[in-house]
């Protein structure tokens, strides 16, 4: 099945902090699949989301930074909420800094809609900052994906 293009938005946003989980991975040879879906097992099974203090909201939130080079090197993915503040309790905490971001909107069946997302975004690999990109879940199932430009 071939996937419609999403048309992403430019938007500008203020930084904030993410608190979680994180792991370092790549996207060669399937690993970050393999790497962020126990993350997310991690995470679900160890209920992380009530463990972390100062949530803002109960979004969660899965940040990519650290980036090595571009996509196609190693990073960061960060499983958690974003805090109103940055110190907590041995959670990893990234920054997602203020700036240009490509939002985009997949629709369909999770997780599925975001991995072709992804592969769009990928294809579209030009005018990247490569600092923090990042998916937010909302409670109503509702994904928004979040690509930082130059």
């Amino acid at each position: 099945m071939v996937m419609t293009p999403i048309v992403p938005v430019l938007t500008d946003q203020d930084s904030f902090f993410v608190a979680g989980i994180a792991v370092r991975t790549t996207n060669q040879n399937g690993r970050a699949l393999k790497d962020i879906g126990d993350l997310w097992s991690t995470f679900m099974s160890e209920n992380i989301q009530t463990k972390i203090p100062a949530k803002y909201a109960d979004d969660v939130y899965c940040v990519y930074t650290d980036y090595e080079t571009d996509h196609t090197g190693w990073y960061t993915a960060v499983l958690g909420c974003r805090v109103t503040e940055a110190g907590h309790n041995g959670m990893f905490v990234a920054l997602v800094p203020s700036g240009n971001y490509r939002q985009y909107k997949p629709e369909g069946k999770l997780p599925d809609n975001i991995g072709e997302a992804w592969m769009q975004i990928w294809s579209e690999s030009d005018a990247r900052s490569y600092v923090a990109d990042y998916d937010l879940y909302r409670p109503d199932g509702k994904v928004e994906i979040y690509v930082g430009t130059v």
